[in-house]
């Protein structure tokens, strides 16, 4: 039971990425793919400052200089990544598309690291119904896309 709220506020906040995409497409139309990735970033970045200031962590900022770089600037520039290419295949996925991509794409790369056991994570083992669980989810990609 303990596991359903953070199961319940993943998907608000999924929900919410899903309206990201058509948001930056349309504002990409006004001012460019790369520039509307760089608003989305600046405006993610404020926001993300002004909380870490109101809620008084801001000196904690400064502990992040014994992380290996690659930590430090691979959630930044992976996550620019992923803005740019969902701001260029909405247009021919759409919302749905993208995002049945995006979440595909995400427990693949997550049931790997999990069965690695990379990037600090404990290695798990791929059951069949986790890789059954990947598999279903690249179906439902195909039939969302495909629709």
């Amino acid at each position: 039971m303990e596991k359903w709220l953070p199961v319940a506020a993943t998907c608000v906040a999924g929900g919410l990425v899903a309206l990201q995409a058509p948001i930056n497409a349309v504002l990409a139309r006004s001012v460019g793919s790369l520039p509307a990735a760089a608003v989305n970033f600046l405006c993610g970045t404020v926001a993300l400052l002004a909380l870490v200031l109101v809620i008084g962590q801001a000196g904690r900022l400064g502990d992040g200089i014994g992380v290996p770089w690659y930590y430090l600037i691979g959630g930044g520039l992976l996550g620019a990544v992923y803005v740019t290419t969902v701001l260029v295949s909405v247009r021919s996925l759409g919302a749905g598309g993208v995002t049945a991509a995006t979440v595909a794409g995400q427990l693949t790369a997550s049931v790997t690291a999990d069965r690695l056991g990379i990037l600090g994570l404990e290695e798990r083992a791929l059951t069949a119904p986790r890789l059954a669980g990947v598999l279903l989810l690249v179906v439902g990609t195909l039939l969302v896309v495909r629709a």
